[in-house]
């Protein structure tokens, strides 16, 4: 695949300015219009896009349609459905300071808009977030990961056919061209990948004061309390830590089990994964090479104890679904988001215990996970530990929701979107008095 030269970026970023000062985006009926479009490109696609994954990323038809195509379907028709009703100025009471007068709040577009997807979920967190932009009245510049070529030439042919290039363009390339395009003046940039580049992006954006939504990671949690039950538990477990080979910024990247329950718990979910994932491929592709080696290094270096998996295949890119038992907040396997099918199992004696710990080593992750048949006491542990996201018996999901917002705090990021809240990410709030 053949990278674009600076200049020809240029060239795109002034054209695509040129489009916004006309206006033509203003138009609530243009937005819907090119939701449809893309829309109808994304299932014109819809086979390339089953062959891409799998080739990217050893995804089933079945995880495709569940998290990627079916899922950006959803946000283009709940964004259908709901446009009329966010875009239309909102009345405020009028307080007597600034009587007689008229107050509203309208949702005005940022402009010029920079989306950069991540690897895992190539298709849909590349496409939701540009549903945002659309919604928002923007014009936008989408780069797909170079990480996972295949899929992303089937985004660009997907965009190319839906869109203009001054209205909305792919730039392929890596971190070259992915600094070039963060020294151009962008009205807002949208960015999804781990927390170190998320600091570049962010140190790029403030050059030109350019606000950011930074969707990054962090290493999930999931509590089980005495009281939980445990085939619920292995359940989610399986769902949630080894689905997509472990790449999912919310999958839980850790067990923290209490004493009580850790060996049936771990005894059982052992079982389970010799049954449904034996293979070393069962679990899918990793992204890279580099990636597997990564994981192996993290798992020769670990203190903690194998008890099932820990297998590899380099040069096809596989890892076997793996749990590892009796492991500290030191080991090696928690230094870091994970970001694979190895599963560290840590254990408490206290709720109090469990929340002191995680908000001293891993705080603030994106998503926090509590198993507990008592609701309130799950809930009281959510309360005392600060997360993007949280579940109480059930893990990701929340993510499927255009009702909830999905976004992280602190390291894990900032800003929000999905439904409703990719609108308001990818708009400003305009206040507005009139007098008369």
């Amino acid at each position: 695949m053949s990278y674009p030269t600076p200049e020809s970026i240029d060239a795109i970023f002034a054209r695509q300015r040129a489009f916004f000062a006309s206006r033509q985006t203003l138009d609530i009926r243009f937005r819907k219009l090119n939701l449809e479009r893309l829309k109808a490109a994304l299932v014109d696609h819809s086979e390339a896009l089953y062959k891409a994954l799998y080739d990217d990323l050893g995804k089933s038809r079945e995880h495709v349609d569940m998290a990627e195509i079916g899922e950006v379907i959803h946000e283009i028709d709940f964004a259908l459905a709901h446009l009329d009703e966010w875009a239309a100025p909102k009345e405020v009471p009028t307080p007597d300071l600034i009587a007689p007068s008229r107050c509203y709040v309208t949702q005005e577009p940022f402009g010029v808009t920079y989306i950069i997807g991540p690897f895992n979920y190539p298709l849909n967190l590349t496409l939701t977030p540009l549903i945002g932009a659309i919604v928002g009245g923007n014009t936008c510049i989408v780069k797909p990961s170079e990480t996972t070529p295949r899929t992303s030439a089937v985004i660009e042919a997907i965009i190319t056919q839906a869109f203009p290039p001054d209205y909305i363009a792919v730039v392929q390339g890596g971190r070259e061209e992915n600094t070039h395009l963060l020294s151009l003046a962008f009205d807002f940039i949208f960015f999804t990948g781990s927390p170190n580049v998320g600091k570049v992006v962010m140190q790029a954006a403030a050059v030109h004061l350019t606000p950011v939504v930074l969707e990054l990671g962090g290493k999930c949690p999931l509590l089980v309390l005495p009281d939980a039950d445990l085939d619920q538990v292995v359940e989610q477990v399986m769902f949630g830590k080894f689905m997509n080979s472990g790449q999912t910024c919310i999958a839980p990247d850790y067990l923290y089990a209490h004493t009580s329950v850790k060996d049936a718990l771990l005894a059982r979910l052992v079982e389970k994964i010799r049954q449904v994932l034996p293979e070393v491929g069962s679990t899918g592709k990793l992204v890279t090479s580099q990636q597997v080696a990564r994981l192996q290094g993290l798992l020769a270096s670990s203190a903690g104890k194998i008890l099932v998996g820990g297998q590899a295949d380099t040069e096809q890119r596989l890892f076997s679904a793996t749990v590892v038992d009796r492991v500290q907040w030191d080991d090696a396997l928690m230094a870091e988001e994970l970001f694979g099918p190895i599963l560290p199992v840590l254990t408490f004696d206290s709720t109090e215990n469990a929340v002191d710990e995680i908000n001293r080593y891993h705080p603030k992750p994106l998503a926090l996970y509590v198993f507990s048949r008592n609701t309130q006491a799950a809930t009281a542990i959510i309360d005392q530990v600060q997360s993007g996201d949280a579940q109480v018996n059930g893990v990701m999901v929340h993510a499927f929701s255009p009702y909830l917002p999905f976004g992280g705090v602190g390291a894990s990021g900032m800003g929000e979107y999905h439904g409703h809240y990719s609108f308001l990410a990818f708009t400003h709030k305009k206040s507005v008095r009139i007098v008369g």
